[in-house]
């Protein structure tokens, strides 16, 4: 078994980005792209090194001849994945991370921040694995910014939507989705821990309706602060969630994530031979190496650092945890 841990780094480039407020759009295309973005630039990195240390400072040549490399290159213009990955024990790291570069971090010190973290988890995944996958999760976060806790920590349930074709709809829809002993169970044994361990300040729940919201409120210690929806097909909040959250205290924001961030199949493609993929998995069809076994994604988690004082964000990426099984 080995686990994978895929990291997109900051995708905030050319300075740092003017906060927006969230569009209609809702695609997990952020995230791919820029994971397939980032392993384009970790082979590139490499073939740069490789060119300087045949002293050809002009990067005139590379390996099998490539100078540059972009998602139409062809699987026998890629670098070998070793070389530009890393595994530490059991743990492949999909790009290495070079965790005492400058460029991890945040400029200033994370007291001036307001530091987001959302934590996906993803469907078919045992409810039992969360505690493990939300601390794994959270960790690479604190560990790329150099932060000790972030502000606010989202998390985000198979299964749930705001959806409907109009908000009371939305809202009756949303009663019958999920789980919710899973997700009360889930949030009590790995939500509520990294609160009292100090690593999160304050939680959140995400697509979450009045009446789930509801019943978690009765059987948890550590309540929600901040409730997200989409808005997508349903233009207004429910009055019985815009009343509850009211009444408790609860901050409803409006997002646009996609809740099926990273489906199996679309893993695969990511890391697999074809157009766009990064050369890391064997394929039977064709008989390029790679790693063989079957590839499952865990969670994702999001993040966002944003400096307080000029409300812009300094710093933004993903993490995903995935598992193969070659045994």
């Amino acid at each position: 078994m080995t686990k994978l841990i895929l990291s997109t780094g900051n995708i905030i480039s050319g300075g740092p980005s003017i906060i927006r407020k969230p569009g209609g759009f809702r695609s997990n295309l952020e995230l791919t792209n820029s994971l397939r973005s980032n392993f384009l630039a970790a082979q590139e990195d490499h073939l740069d090194t490789l060119a300087d240390s045949d002293g050809d400072l002009n990067g005139n040549s590379g390996a099998n001849g490539a100078t540059h490399l972009d998602d139409s290159s062809t699987p026998a213009q890629r670098l070998p994945p070793s070389t530009w990955t890393s595994r530490e024990n059991d743990t492949l790291y999909v790009p290495s991370i070079d965790w005492s570069s400058e460029s991890h971090g945040l400029q200033e010190e994370p007291a001036q921040y307001d530091i987001t973290a959302k934590i996906f988890f993803l469907p078919g995944i045992p409810v039992s694995q969360r505690p493990q996958h939300a601390q794994e999760a959270l960790s690479h976060v604190l560990r790329a910014l150099g932060a000790s806790a972030v502000d606010l920590l989202i998390i985000s349930f198979p299964g749930l939507s705001f959806e409907g074709d109009c908000e009371w709809e939305a809202d009756k829809r949303n009663a019958t989705q999920g789980n919710d002993e899973d997700e009360i169970a889930t949030w009590v044994e790995s939500v509520e821990v990294l609160h009292r361990t100090g690593l999160a300040k304050k939680l959140g729940v995400s697509e979450y309706g009045s009446e789930k919201l509801g019943k978690l409120l009765q059987r948890v210690q550590v309540r929600p602060a901040v409730n997200q929806i989409n808005l997508k097909n349903c233009c207004n909040v429910p009055p019985p969630l815009l009343k509850l959250a009211k009444e408790e205290g609860i901050e409803l924001l409006v997002h646009s994530d996609c809740t099926d961030i990273l489906p199996k199949g679309t893993l695969r493609e990511l890391l697999g031979h074809g157009l766009g993929g990064a050369g890391l998995l064997a394929d039977p069809e064709t008989g390029a190496p790679g790693l063989e076994g079957d590839l499952t994604p865990q969670w994702v988690v999001k993040y966002t650092a944003v400096v307080r004082d000029r409300g812009v964000i300094e710093n933004k990426g993903y993490f995903a945890g995935a598992v193969l099984d070659d045994q």
